[in-house]
């Protein structure tokens, strides 16, 4: 049966879409994030371009009215000094100056903008009316030649004038309060409605941002399950892996028990009873049989080379001593093998080593031993090397370490020192490999020391 692509019932489409989503979503919140700021920064400017133009405009209005009214102000001065003077010279420079004011006023009131409310074009058209009251009362004055006649019949008039221009300047400055609050109005209208906006854009990005949220929430939850169902998978992948291990080892061990008793037994009884019925033909045949004694001979030759070439094998499968006289005379014969078989000289330690240890502490070391010395023999060009097998508080330590060329553990971890590593791990022990590149190899290893078993 072909296993789904798709773990926990079609998690791995809903996460396609769910990503898209999210994606969608942080899209479409930046960009609203984007287009608000975009717009705030826009009305800002304008709301100060706006503030500044309205500003500009009314300050010059004002400026205008106000000069306005100062000239109509002197000119209503200088129109009562006018005709209060009786010196003929003084008239001259009341006259001077009123015909100066005269000019100033009409050039304001062509200066004055056009578009007017109805309020300034109230003020603007009173003001006017003021002016053109004191131009009359000044052209009756100036054209009669004799001041004195006209003095009395013109102060009421001068008078009614004084007390408009007062009416007058108090209706300018509330037009100018008025002006202002209109224009302060108009900038909170303004700045309302873009604050009503931002709330929505802020209530759509606070909307997105809880989607936003929840989505990722709930991948999240969904990478959490996943991870926690493939943690327990890959967790029970391992354990059935060292289960086979273990079995395999043990399945091994069997196997290679098995094949050196064959070999012993079998085999190597039958070579032996091959040997002594060659010795008693070789013995039985007479002196003018040379032909017959050489050939039995050289078979005997061959069957003793074959039967020790049987025993070797059948040692390096399962050492009987191992099981006959104990583990530390196996490693013994061991390190003889390997200095008799390559240039490397081996010796052996031990100290306090228990004869009890159980079958399966006793395969391990040994395994462990040979393992470490057919690698320095193969691959780290030692000539010399040491085992160490002791008693120890945590359990029985081994530890093999050579001469040699020496090499990067964390870069170089072959199928020897993993085999090693696993079988001392079955049993609950610890490993590590210490070499460094011309410093030599130390393989180390601790193994509990459980009771025996009665094997």
């Amino acid at each position: 049966m072909t296993e789904s692509p798709y773990i926990d019932g079609g998690a791995g489409p809903l996460s396609g879409r769910l990503r898209w989503i999210l994606a969608i979503v942080c899209a479409v919140l930046l960009a609203l994030l984007l287009l608000s700021g975009i717009f705030a920064v826009r009305f800002l400017d304008e709301m100060h371009s706006r503030e500044r133009e309205v500003t500009r405009a009314l300050m010059n209005r004002t400026e205008l009215l106000s000069s306005l009214w100062v000239s109509i102000q002197n000119y209503n001065e200088a129109v009562g000094q006018f005709v209060a003077q009786a010196n003929a010279e003084r008239k001259q420079a009341a006259r001077q100056r009123i015909d100066r004011l005269t000019v100033e006023i009409d050039t304001n009131l062509r200066r004055y903008p056009a578009d007017r409310d109805s309020i300034e074009a109230m003020l603007l058209g009173g003001m006017e009316n003021v002016f053109v009251e004191q131009r009359r009362l000044y052209l009756l004055d100036s054209g009669g030649g004799q001041a004195k006649p006209r003095k009395e019949p013109l102060a009421a008039p001068v008078s009614a004038l004084e007390k408009q221009r007062v009416d007058w300047s108090r209706r300018f400055q509330a037009w100018n309060r008025e002006k202002l609050q209109q224009a302060d109005q108009a900038m909170a209208a303004k700045f309302t409605g873009v604050q009503s906006g931002l709330l929505r854009v802020l209530a759509i990005g606070f909307a997105s941002g809880l989607l936003l949220v929840l989505g990722s929430m709930m991948y999240i939850v969904q990478l959490e399950r996943q991870t926690r169902n493939r943690y327990v998978e890959l967790a029970r992948s391992k354990d059935e892996l060292q289960r086979l291990s273990s079995s395999l080892v043990d399945a091994q061990e069997t196997e290679r028990r098995s094949i050196s008793r064959e070999l012993h037994d079998e085999i190597g009884q039958s070579l032996g009873a091959l040997l002594v019925d060659i010795s008693w033909l070789t013995s039985s045949l007479g002196s003018d049989r040379p032909e017959a004694r050489s050939e039995l001979e050289r078979m005997k030759a061959l069957a003793e080379r074959t039967l020790s070439g049987v025993r070797d094998m059948a040692l390096l499968l399962r050492p009987s001593m191992l099981d006959d006289l104990g583990l530390i005379a196996a490693l013994e014969w061991q390190a003889r093998e390997v200095s008799r078989r390559s240039q490397m000289q081996v010796a052996v330690e031990s100290e306090g080593v228990p004869e009890d240890l159980p079958d399966d502490v006793r395969v391990c070391i040994y395994r462990l031993v040979q393992e470490a010395l057919n690698n320095s023999v193969r691959h780290s060009g030692a000539n010399t090397a040491k085992v160490t097998v002791a008693q120890a508080a945590a359990g029985i330590e081994v530890r093999v370490a050579d001469n040699g060329r020496g090499f990067v553990p964390a870069r170089t971890r072959g199928l020897g020192i993993l085999g090693m590593e696993e079988r001392v791990k079955r049993l609950g022990g610890n490993f590590s490999v210490e070499s460094k590149p011309g410093r030599g190899t130390t393989v180390h290893a601790v193994l509990p020391a459980r009771p025996s078993s009665g094997q």
